[in-house]
C-alpha cells in the first residue's frame, strides 16, 4: 500500500486559538486590578466566558473540517446559528448559572468581541484572496512603511498643536503644549503656522529616519553581513560621531524649540545626551533592520525556488505530451490493421484529443467540465479499439462544473488503467470511476482490474510524473493512495481546491 498525505494542518486551529486569546485577554481585564483571590477569580472569568463562547470555541476548531465536508449554503447555515441563535443563547445562560459573578455587560461584551473578532477574519480572509494582488501595495516595504508613518505623525502633531494654541491650559512658563485637540477651524484659520509646524516636526523625525537608513541599508547589510559583529559596533560609533553633532545643530536651529521649549538640546550641539539618542535609535531599529534584511533574503530564496518549480513542472509537462502521444499512436495503429470502418472517426477524435493536450496542458487551470469531456472522448476512442468488453461506470456527483483545477491529472489514471490493466487482460476487464466535487474539494476515484505480473513487468512515468506535479501545484493540499488488492488496482486523490 502506497500512501502519500500533503494536506496541511498548520492552520488548521489557527481560528481557534484566535478566540481562545480573547477569551484570556478579556479575563486578564476582569482581574488585573484585584487584590485578593486574584487566581481563583480569574480561573472562575475563564470557566464562566468560556461557557458563554462554547459555541464559537467549538464552530473555530472544527471550521476546516466543515469547509471540507460542508457545501456552502450548509456551512453558512452552520455559521448562522453558531453566531445568531447558540451564541445569544449560551451568553444568557452563562449568566444566569452564575459560573462567574460578571456583570450581564460583560458577558455581552465578550459575545459581542467574538463576533466583531471573526468579521475581521473573514475581511482577513477576503482581502488574502482579492486584494493582496494589487501592485502598490506589494511595493509598501518596511523602509516605506517607516517614512509614510512619520509623516503621518508630523501631521497629526501640528494639527494638535494648532488646535490647541489658544487653550490656555497648555501654556506653561511662556511655553506651548500640544494638547490631544483636533479643531478644523483653528487649523484653517492658521494653515501658514500649521505648514511651519509640519515641516519643522517632519525635519525632527527625518533626523532619526536618516540614522535608521544608514543602519538599514549600510552597516547591517554591509559591514555586519561581511565583517562581523565587532567592525559594525566601530562604525555604527563612527557613524554616530560624525552625523550626531550635525544633527543635534540643525535641530537646535528650528524655531520651535522657542515655542515648545525643547530644552533637551540646550544649545550645545555636542551635549552627549544628543549622542546617547542617536545610539538608542540605531540599536533599537537593529532588530527591525536586522528582519528587514532576513525578509529580503527569504523572498529571494522563495522567487528561485519558485522559480525552480515553475522549469521542473515545465519539464514535467513535456515529459507527459509524449507519453500520451505515444500510447495514442499505438491505438491508432491498432485500428488500421483491424482495417476498422471507424478508422476516420478515431483520427478526428484523436486529433480533438491532442489539440486539448497540446493547448490546454500548456495552462495554468482549466475547467473541470473540460477535463470531464477530455476524460470521456479519451475513454470512447479507447473503446472503439478494444475487442474484450469493458464493464465501465463513471458516476459523477458534481455541483459546480467550471471550478478551475490543473490540467491533465485525472487522465494519468485512466491512461495507467488501460495500459497496464484492460489492454493486457485476456478476458473481459472492468474500470470505474468516480467524481466527487464541491466549490473546495475534488475526490476522484479510479478502480481498475489488471494482471499482477504484467504490472510488475513494467512500470510506466505516467504515476511518478503525476505525483511531481501534484507536489509543485497542489502542495500540502493533496493525498494520494494507491491500493492494490487481488487484481483489483485502485487509485484515489483528494484535491483541495482553495
Amino acid at each position: 500500500m502506497l500512501s502519500t498525505k500533503k494536506f496541511s494542518y498548520n492552520y488548521k486551529y489557527q481560528d481557534f486559538f484566535i478566540f481562545l486569546g480573547l477569551l484570556l485577554w478579556i479575563a486578564i481585564f476582569n482581574t488585573y486590578n484585584l487584590t485578593s483571590k486574584i487566581w481563583l477569580n480569574y480561573v472562575s472569568c475563564i470557566l464562566g466566558l468560556g461557557f458563554c463562547l462554547l459555541p464559537i470555541l467549538v464552530f473555530s476548531f472544527l471550521k476546516v473540517r466543515l469547509k471540507n465536508v460542508l457545501t456552502r449554503n450548509r456551512y453558512v447555515t452552520y455559521w448562522c446559528t453558531c453566531f445568531f441563535i447558540l451564541l445569544p443563547l449560551f451568553t444568557d445562560l452563562a449568566f444566569y448559572l452564575q459560573i462567574a459573578k460578571l456583570d450581564h455587560t460583560v458577558f455581552i461584551s465578550t459575545a459581542l468581541a467574538a463576533t466583531s473578532l471573526e468579521m475581521m477574519l473573514i475581511a482577513n480572509q477576503y482581502y488574502q484572496k482579492k486584494v493582496q494582488h494589487i501592485k502598490w501595495i506589494k511595493k509598501i516595504g518596511l523602509e516605506h512603511a517607516v517614512l509614510i508613518t512619520i509623516i503621518l505623525l508630523a501631521a497629526t502633531i501640528s494639527i494638535m498643536a494648532v488646535s490647541s494654541s489658544d487653550n490656555p491650559i497648555y501654556q506653561r512658563n511662556g511655553f506651548r503644549l500640544v494638547g490631544f485637540e483636533f479643531n478644523l477651524k483653528a487649523l484653517w484659520f492658521n494653515i501658514g503656522t500649521f505648514f511651519g509646524f509640519f515641516l519643522q516636526f517632519l525635519i525632527m523625525y527625518l533626523c532619526g529616519y536618516l540614522l535608521f537608513l544608514i543602519n538599514s541599508r549600510l552597516l547591517v547589510s554591509k559591514i555586519l553581513k561581511e565583517k562581523g559583529l565587532l567592525i559594525y559596533l566601530l562604525a555604527l560609533s563612527t557613524t554616530i560621531a560624525l552625523l550626531y553633532p550635525l544633527l543635534a545643530q540643525l535641530l537646535i536651529s528650528l524655531p520651535i524649540n522657542t515655542v515648545f521649549g525643547r530644552s533637551i538640546f540646550e544649545t550645545n550641539p555636542f551635549e552627549l545626551e544628543n549622542a546617547f539618542g542617536a545610539f538608542a535609535i540605531m540599536l533599537i531599529s537593529l532588530p527591525v533592520v536586522l528582519a528587514l534584511q532576513w525578509g529580503k533574503q527569504n523572498n529571494k530564496i522563495l522567487s528561485l525556488e519558485k522559480e525552480k518549480s515553475q522549469h521542473e513542472l515545465d519539464l514535467l509537462k513535456q515529459q507527459l505530451n509524449p507519453h500520451f502521444f505515444f500510447n495514442t499512436l499505438n491505438n491508432l495503429y491498432a485500428l488500421s490493421l483491424q482495417k476498422s470502418d471507424k478508422t476516420p472517426e478515431s483520427i478526428l477524435q484523436l486529433s480533438e484529443l491532442m489539440r486539448y493536450t497540446i493547448y490546454k496542458g500548456q495552462e495554468k487551470t482549466v475547467k473541470l467540465s473540460q477535463e470531464i469531456d477530455y476524460v470521456n472522448d479519451y475513454i470512447q476512442l479507447q473503446q472503439i479499439r478494444l475487442r474484450k468488453t469493458l464493464h465501465f461506470e463513471f458516476d459523477q456527483q458534481v455541483e459546480n462544473d467550471q471550478i478551475d483545477i490543473a490540467p491533465l491529472l485525472l487522465i494519468v489514471f485512466i491512461e495507467n488503467a488501460f495500459k497496464h490493466g484492460i489492454e493486457p487482460a485476456e478476458d473481459a476487464a472492468t474500470l470505474k470511476l468516480s467524481l466527487i466535487t464541491t466549490d473546495d474539494l475534488l475526490s476522484f476515484k479510479c478502480e481498475n482490474s489488471f494482471d499482477p505480473e504484467e504490472l510488475n513487468k513494467t512500470r510506466g512515468i505516467g504515476l511518478d510524473n503525476l505525483k511531481k506535479r501534484l507536489e509543485l501545484l497542489y502542495p500540502n493540499r493533496y493525498t494520494l493512495h494507491i491500493t492494490t488488492i487481488g487484481n483489483i488496482f485502485k487509485a484515489e486523490l483528494k484535491l483541495q481546491l482553495t
